[in-house]
């Protein structure tokens, strides 16, 4: 572990040399928001999100300042998993659209200056695929396109290959009485798993990926990519056991065994560089801006950094930050804030960029985790640090989960699991319909009923409400992203440090510009502070250019830089009235 002073370095010296924002790609400092669009806005009046849907509403992304969208998937699918199950993976679900109308879609986008992204789903498909019947029933071509295993036979009873467990509980292995062998899942059991080391399936991935450069879109979020490979059978063609964890006494539930054979192998990475030369080869044939990489990946950080690429060759550009969302709490103080936040920069090669991530479909919503008066707290956090941010629709407007019960739960992570496990593992309460207005159903729809159900507040938390209230989360939002425009911002030092266990601080600063002090109390007391203890280099006032609704101070207010107070949970931004 490398010292304070070590890491106060680094970040200082990944700001000073980057790029000016003039010679920076779209992507480094932009604002990304990912649209769960079964929820995000229905065209039709069937209480489901559709591709029309999200088109009408591009010119919001616009206003809140979004640079890049990108969409859970929305190609034919039989939904096991809501879209995570792909039947065909170059052709739009008639639930959600046609190819026309995703191509209006793209268009409206480039109109608006915004990019579309596509949620990349490479580790399996749906069990209805055409592929998977076609090795299931032994076609020469496609025989060898998921991974089979005839099994092994323990006292004249046919058992699977190993002890390998799913994702979503149960066994990874399951039996097909027509081929007559068993298939690998390491999701849904209606999820097969490609077998990418076959390097016909890889070269039908890399066809995907063109397929849908050719339709205009500007980047792909890989999805799950930690599980793409497993290791590879020994001669005898059979996988090993993986051993126990010592976390769970369930031998069906995922957190039972450690994962060393069928996450993070070795060659996982190398996958992501070969899909990136893809895209360069792309873009030196077709022109036009950088086309981008996100890659999803809940591994060790040394794992996640790999993904950037490496001394020849490079990775994708944005490995999804699962830092602040996988370590933090409702009790975190300031030191685990600034300890997590560093962390990365600790770790990052030189010449990437950072990314920040605090919210998405799979996990509980801002408010619901760190509470709703942290909620602001987080978007400033993440509109404030250097590099680009990833908003889940609706943190922008302060949604939280919704309750939803046994019976209307959909999600299969939960309902594989028994009824009195389900809300531990249920994703559903954070996927709820946008809500866009206090009309019926929040505007989401104009049918009478929605996939699932709608917030109870959501007449309160809207945004055609929100726009009026001058402090809502949506106008402190909008606020964030003017100031994310500014030099000092796009292009300048970042500091970041626990002022105490209950404050966290960053400071942003650039030569020739002012600086910014971003001040986050993070719990219930009132604190006292003169920032000259904390940070070199000050001048003697601020100016409050960033607001809550916490805060006792208004926006143009001055205050010394020795005597700056913070109410309970409030978060500030604040500008040196002299440029340094």
């Amino acid at each position: 572990m490398v010292s304070w002073p070590v890491l106060v370095l680094a970040l200082l010296a990944f700001c000073s040399h980057d790029l000016t924002s003039a010679e920076k790609s779209w992507w480094q400092t932009a604002s990304f928001y990912q649209i769960y669009h079964r929820s995000f806005k229905d065209s039709d009046g069937d209480g489901l999100g559709d591709l029309n849907g999200v088109t009408s509403v591009l010119p919001y992304l616009k206003e809140i300042g979004i640079s890049a969208t990108w969409l859970s998937p929305f190609l034919e699918s039989p939904m096991v998993d809501f879209g995570y199950d792909i039947s065909n993976f170059t052709a739009v679900d008639p639930l959600f659209g046609t190819m026309e109308d995703f191509d209006r879609m793209v268009a409206k986008a480039k109109e608006l200056d915004i990019k579309i992204i596509l949620d990349f789903v490479p580790n399996h498909s749906s069990d209805e695929c055409d592929w998977f019947i076609r090795s299931a029933a032994r076609d020469p071509v496609y025989k060898d396109y998921y991974i089979w295993h005839p099994g092994k036979v323990v006292n004249g009873k046919r058992q699977p290959p190993s002890n390998w467990v799913s994702v979503f509980y149960g066994s990874a292995w399951e039996w097909h009485e027509g081929r007559q062998e068993y298939f690998f899942h390491q999701f849904d059991k209606r999820q097969p798993d490609f077998n990418f080391r076959n390097p016909v399936v890889r070269e039908e991935m890399n066809n995907i990926l063109r397929f849908w450069l050719d339709r205009g879109v500007d980047g792909f979020r890989i999805d799950a990519i930690l599980h793409a490979f497993e290791i590879e059978a020994d001669e005898n063609g059979d996988y090993p056991d993986e051993p126990l964890s010592g976390w769970s006494d369930d031998p069906l539930n995922y957190g039972y065994l450690r994962h060393i054979y069928t996450v993070d192998q070795r060659e996982t990475p190398h996958l992501v560089y070969e899909w990136r030369q893809i895209l360069k080869d792309y873009q030196a044939e077709n022109g036009g801006d950088e086309r981008i990489l996100m890659a999803e990946a809940w591994s060790p950080i040394d794992i996640v950094m790999q993904y950037y690429g490496n001394e020849t060759a490079d990775g994708g550009q944005i490995p999804f930050n699962f830092q602040l969302i996988s370590n933090l709490g409702y009790d975190s103080d300031a030191y685990l804030y600034s300890e997590m936040i560093n962390r990365w920069f600790e770790y990052m090669p030189a010449g990437r960029t950072p990314n920040w991530v605090i919210g998405n479909h799979d996990k509980k919503r801002v408010g619901t985790r760190f509470g709703t008066e942290r909620i602001d707290l987080f978007n400033i956090l993440l509109l404030t640090l250097p590099g680009c941010s990833i908003t889940y629709n609706g943190e922008e407007i302060g949604m939280t989960d919704v309750w939803i019960s046994w019976e209307e739960t959909v999600d299969p992570q939960a309902c594989n699991n028994e009824q009195d496990k389900y809300e531990w593992y249920s994703r559903d309460p954070a996927r709820t319909p946008f809500q866009w207005s206090d009309a019926a159903n929040a505007g989401f729809t104009t049918g009478r009923s929605t996939w699932l159900p709608i917030s109870e507040d959501y007449k309160r938390l809207n945004v055609k409400r929100e726009r009026g209230v001058a402090l809502s989360h949506l106008n402190i939002f909008k606020e964030l992203q003017k100031l994310r425009q500014l030099a000092t911002f796009q292009d300048g030092d970042a500091e970041v440090k626990a002022l105490n266990k209950n404050v966290l601080g960053v400071k942003r600063s650039l030569r020739g510009n002012h600086t910014y002090i971003t001040l986050l109390n993070i719990f219930g007391n009132i604190e006292n502070f003169n920032l000259h203890e904390h940070f070199a280099n000050l001048s003697a006032e601020f100016e409050y250019v960033l607001i809550t609704d916490r805060s006792i101070k208004h926006k143009g207010d001055k205050v010394s830089a020795s005597s700056v107070s913070l109410m309970p949970h409030e978060s500030v931004v604040l500008k040196s009235t002299i440029r340094q």
